[in-house]
């Protein structure tokens, strides 16, 4: 086999084996390629030069103002989360569904997809609703499979809902392989891809698998009400209509005191950027400080906590920049090897005439094998592994065959968001199982997430069918 063949190859193989050994990622990326164009030089079949374009790579991402974004918004996150906003959100959440036999679970996905829209860190949601919500749902007798999945998918909801830690690293990758597309296709005064783009595309998908998740819950405890919290309605019937009056109305209240400051926060920021007032980097900005402001009122700001929420920032922000210059140096010797013309050669190959009748002529086969690819990865590998050393190698190819660059991001999205859940690598699941109680089984977690998993698959079915799901917004706002 020849070497243009097995080296690059044999490149991606050894990344992902050096991964799976739970070296750091970003010391994988750089040092494995490293070492590959090392061996090339010294047999003559790898051009260092390819190398020398690496300070103009790192220089282009100090000075690239969307990723400006991604401290803001981890900065944002962590104060909310210090802020016990959601511990407020799920005591109020589970009083107002009380009634209903999943009441607590619903509380649970409705207080994710808020803290999905206030914070879009996976992790810190996943932790702080499993500390909060799990010991609750157990004492009021929900089955732990029931009570461990419904928490990991609401977790994983940071993934898809805006504004997203991912989105913000998607686009930016997206948006360079775009332009490469375009000027591969002989544009030369290429459109562009935005962040904000994303933003939009991602909203309605989010929000249907928001429902999707209450429809699942809703029916579940209709079939199997025994694997639900016990319903304690009957208390209230021993109450005068008069006291049942005042604790509706007093609840309401409460309600609109909890929901109310991180509602305006998710309008000031998403707002912001779908109405084209603001630049994704300017509304994060503005989130992290509506989240100061956020602690001040919940009198939970101190300079312990500042100091808490900027160190955490800083740790989370460099190791994600450094995943950036591992993934650069990677590019560069996998290019330098040709790399990217192999993919683009298998990808061309199995662009054949079977096509599905929504997608340009020849890109089915091709999009579905990366699909797959990205799915089957992600029992092993984080999602910023994949977009740093997947996307860019396979968006170019599939954006010249004219796939909607928009659809193409939410589709990716949603995969990765979907490999958080599968075990046995899926991260939600490492989180849950790090705070669950000793009672809570492994094989728990893992059965109460399967539905959701199908849940999810089923969402990009759906979208594959419709793309207008992704893509009517953008059109419409932009």
């Amino acid at each position: 086999m020849q070497a243009e063949i097995v080296m690059p190859v044999l490149l991606f193989a050894t990344v992902c084996l050096v991964l799976l050994s739970g070296f750091p990622v970003a010391f994988s990326l750089g040092g494995t390629a490293l070492l590959f164009a090392f061996i090339g030089h010294f047999t003559d079949v790898y051009d260092p030069a390819f190398l020398t374009a690496l300070p103009n790579r790192i220089y282009g991402m100090m000075t690239n103002q969307t990723l400006l974004a991604v401290p803001l918004f981890i900065f944002m996150g962590v104060t909310l989360e210090k802020a016990r906003i959601a511990e407020d959100l799920l005591s109020t959440m589970a009083e107002l569904f009380g009634t209903l036999k999943s009441g607590l679970g619903l509380s649970v996905v409705l207080v994710g997809m808020l803290l999905a829209a206030s914070t879009g860190i996976v992790g810190a949601t996943v932790v702080t609703m499993g500390l909060l919500s799990l010991p609750v749902m157990l004492k009021q007798g929900y089955h732990p499979a029931i009570a461990c999945g419904t928490i990991c998918a609401s977790g994983t909801l940071g993934q898809i809902i805006p504004p997203s830690i991912i989105l913000i690293l998607l686009g930016d990758v997206l948006s360079a392989a775009y332009q490469q597309a375009q000027l591969d296709m002989g544009i030369f005064s290429p459109q562009t891809l935005s962040v904000g783009d994303l933003f939009a595309g991602a909203l309605i998908p989010g929000i249907l698998l928001v429902v999707f998740y209450l429809l699942y819950l809703l029916i579940i405890g209709k079939v199997k009400p025994q694997w639900f919290a016990h319903n304690h309605s009957d208390a209230h019937y021993s109450n005068t209509q008069s006291n049942i009056s005042k604790q509706q109305k007093r609840l309401l209240v409460r309600v609109f005191q909890v929901l109310l400051p991180p509602l305006l926060l998710i309008i000031l920021v998403l707002g912001s950027i779908l109405m084209g007032i603001a630049t994704p980097t300017e509304a994060a900005s503005i989130g992290a400080v509506g989240a100061i402001v956020l602690a001040i009122i919940k009198k939970q700001f101190t300079l312990s906590m500042l100091l808490y929420v900027m160190r955490n920032t800083m740790q989370v922000t460099s190791m994600i920049f450094m995943i950036f210059v591992g993934a650069a140096i990677f590019s560069l010797v996998f290019k330098g090897y040709a790399g990217d013309e192999l993919v683009t050669e298998v990808l061309q190959n199995m662009a054949t005439s079977t096509h599905a009748s929504w997608l340009p002529q020849g890109a089915f086969i091709p999009l579905l094998s990366v699909m797959l690819v990205m799915f089957v990865l992600g029992f092993i590998l984080d999602f910023i592994e994949i977009i740093f050393i997947i996307v860019p190698i396979i968006a170019p190819v599939l954006l010249a065959m004219d796939v909607d660059p928009i659809w193409l991001g939410i589709m990716i999205a949603i995969n990765l968001q979907t490999s958080f859940l599968t075990p046995p690598f899926g991260f939600s699941l490492f989180y849950l199982r790090g705070v669950a109680p000793r009672q809570v089984k492994t094989i728990d977690i893992y059965k109460g997430v399967i539905p959701f998993i199908l849940i999810q698959l089923a969402m990009l079915l759906l979208l594959s069918l419709l793309p207008q799901i992704a893509t009517w917004l953008p059109r419409v706002l932009f």
